[in-house]
């Protein structure tokens, strides 16, 4: 039995893509990213993510920040469970009306100064869904939005502009 699967093996070869190749051009954007991060926070930037009644295809999208190739955590900035230890919240989605008190809530909780970022063209305009019985519109007529990052979904680096497009705004 292993002999078949080892044949197997032998015959097809490896089936994987190599690793990216980011380059020296690359890293060099990642360290200055960082750096301008910590100059403007002085530390880490905690973000809070906030699904407010989306689809999830944007969530797919900032999950992808955290893999090996953005590696959003090397540049500085995290994700956090609260919104009490947060700088920034990242909110995605048309917000149904059942979100509407929890994000406002959430948005109370996040000390100041706080900064809002809407992602994807549900948050930003409320997309296809507008507003409804079931929703309230885009994430502005609930909370103010300081950066909108349409798409649907964003790509993972329109999110990541975005995300420092606010922080630049905070100096």
């Amino acid at each position: 039995m292993i002999w078949k699967t080892i044949r197997q093996i032998a015959r097809n070869g490896i089936r994987t893509e190599p690793a990216p190749d980011i380059g020296p051009q690359a890293q060099a954007e990642g360290a200055r990213i960082q750096t301008e991060v910590l100059a403007i926070l002085g530390r880490a930037l905690s973000i809070r993510m906030v699904d407010a009644g989306s689809c999830n295809g944007c969530e797919l999208e900032i999950n992808a920040l955290g893999n090996p190739y953005y590696n959003i955590e090397g540049l500085g900035i995290r994700f956090v469970a609260s919104p009490r230890h947060a700088d920034l919240l990242l909110v995605t989605g048309p917000v149904s009306r059942n979100m509407a008190t929890a994000l406002l809530r959430t948005f109370e909780a996040t000390p100041e100064p706080r900064l809002v970022v809407a992602v994807g063209d549900c948050g930003c305009d409320g997309g296809i869904f507008g507003e409804n019985y079931a929703s309230a519109g885009p994430v502005s007529k609930i909370i103010p939005v300081d950066v909108l990052v349409s798409g649907c979904p964003p790509p993972p680096l329109e999110i990541l502009r975005g995300i420092l497009t606010a922080v630049r705004r905070r100096v």
